[in-house]
């Protein structure tokens, strides 16, 4: 089940069911080896110098696809947002990844996350199919997220 997404709806709520792939260390050759290029969504930690993980990004990839899109979300000389660019080259980064092969699901599994992990953010849009949406995340990592 790892590195994918179920989901279930009634009405007019969504419920997913999110299969987190395995927290990797960022290392180039690793993910171009073996990160799959289909559509998904990926989250990024830093392992702070207490020896904590802390989320600092989400996000989704669909054209070019999961493959692509962490290796270029991990790499400091391809980042132009220097708050991120600072983190990738201080601390050791760590990604996971789940695949979804709907833009709409994505759109709204990022929105969900954008208003639990970043409340103080602008919320990301969902697809607006559904009013009420809930995520429940699976992961054999066993990490909290900051």
């Amino acid at each position: 089940m790892e590195g994918l997404v179920k989901k279930l709806t009634d009405k007019d709520s969504v419920y997913y069911t999110i299969y987190w792939s395995r927290l990797k260390k960022t290392d180039k050759y690793e993910i171009i080896s073996s990160v799959p290029s289909v559509a998904g969504i990926f989250e990024l930690y830093y392992l702070d110098w207490k020896k904590k993980l802390n989320l600092f990004f989400v996000s989704k990839a669909w054209y070019g696809g999961l493959r692509n899109k962490i290796r270029k979300a991990t790499d400091s000389e391809l980042e132009s947002d220097p708050a991120r660019k600072h983190v990738l080259e201080t601390f050791s980064i760590y990604y996971r990844y789940t695949a979804v092969n709907s833009y709409g699901d994505m759109s709204d599994i990022i929105s969900f996350f954008s208003m639990t992990y970043f409340p103080h953010r602008t919320p990301v849009q969902s697809s607006g199919r559904y009013k009420t949406i809930s995520v429940t995340e699976i992961s054999k990592d066993k990490i909290t997220t900051v």
